[in-house]
């Protein structure tokens, strides 16, 4: 076999598989997208069938956004992840640096134990932060549902990867200008982060938008439910069995995670390619 079609041969195998995959992961939601579209009749049928005979999106969506505060639930979900993310911005920037950059005692120490903690799961914290909330009368919050989430280890450990190819050229040469260590991380350094940051952006608002397990836990009030919390709110008060409206609710609050990600899906790519980390 000649090498132009060898290599012809491992780029058809090697797409194949990607597009395989592909449709793969996507086919939950063409299904979802169907649903929200079929009639009651429909969906329960021995015939496998992605287009409906009827079209009845437009019912399903008004009879979704008519029973459910959906864009209000949406508005939740950007709340809390978008507080998230900027306290775990906050937070993790400087610790990564410090862990990438400066020389001080017990830093490898330091830097296990940051690994370490990818180990520990929500579960594990929950308990006490829950009585803790409780005894300040902060349940029922928004700041309730961010406060375990604004310190990420995952993302001290995305930066430091980040970091440490930063040039330490460039750091000197700032220390010697009379800049301070924490002109150089906000100033010099997190402005050549944009492909990480955008890299943990998505992994963090992905990650919080679909999250039910806190939620459920700290929030009782449906005014204050994020995406999952009121899908399961709606699901059990309103949509019973009209399994078409609840795909068209749960098109309605996939859809922002999608666009958002298509917007961020270049900078995602750059970031963990970036960073090393696979």
């Amino acid at each position: 076999m000649s090498a132009p079609i060898r290599r012809f041969v491992t780029l058809f195998l090697v797409h194949g598989a990607l597009l395989i995959g592909a449709a793969f992961i996507l086919l939950p939601f063409v299904w979802m997208l169907a649903t929200s579209i079929k009639p009651p009749e429909e969906l329960f049928t021995t015939q496998l069938q992605i287009l409906p005979d009827r079209f009845y999106g437009v019912e399903n969506y008004r009879f979704a956004l008519e029973n459910a505060p959906l864009l209000r639930f949406a508005l939740n979900g950007v709340i809390v992840c978008a507080g998230i993310l900027v306290v775990q911005l906050l937070t993790s920037i400087p610790c990564a640096y410090a862990l990438a950059k400066l020389r001080f005692p017990g830093r490898n120490l330091l830097m296990t134990l940051v690994l370490l903690g990818l180990c520990i799961p929500v579960q594990v914290p929950a308990l006490p932060i829950y009585i803790g909330l409780a005894y300040l009368g902060l349940l029922n919050t928004y700041f309730s549902m961010m406060v375990p989430f604004f310190l990420s280890v995952f993302a001290i450990f995305l930066f430091r990867q980040f970091f440490r190819s930063f040039p330490d050229d460039i750091i000197h040469a700032a220390r010697l200008d009379g800049m301070s260590e924490f002109e150089i991380v906000w100033r010099i350094v997190t402005p050549s982060a944009w492909p990480a940051i955008a890299a943990f952006s998505v992994f963090s608002i992905v990650a919080h938008w679909n999250d039910l397990y806190w939620p459920l836990i700290v929030i009782s009030d449906s005014k204050l439910a994020t995406p999952p919390l009121g899908m399961l709110f709606f699901a059990n008060a309103e949509s019973g069995t009209n399994y078409g409206a609840l795909m068209a609710a749960a098109t309605i609050l996939t859809a922002p995670l999608v666009i958002a990600f298509l917007f961020a899906r270049r900078r995602f790519i750059q970031g963990i390619t970036m960073t090393g980390v696979k």
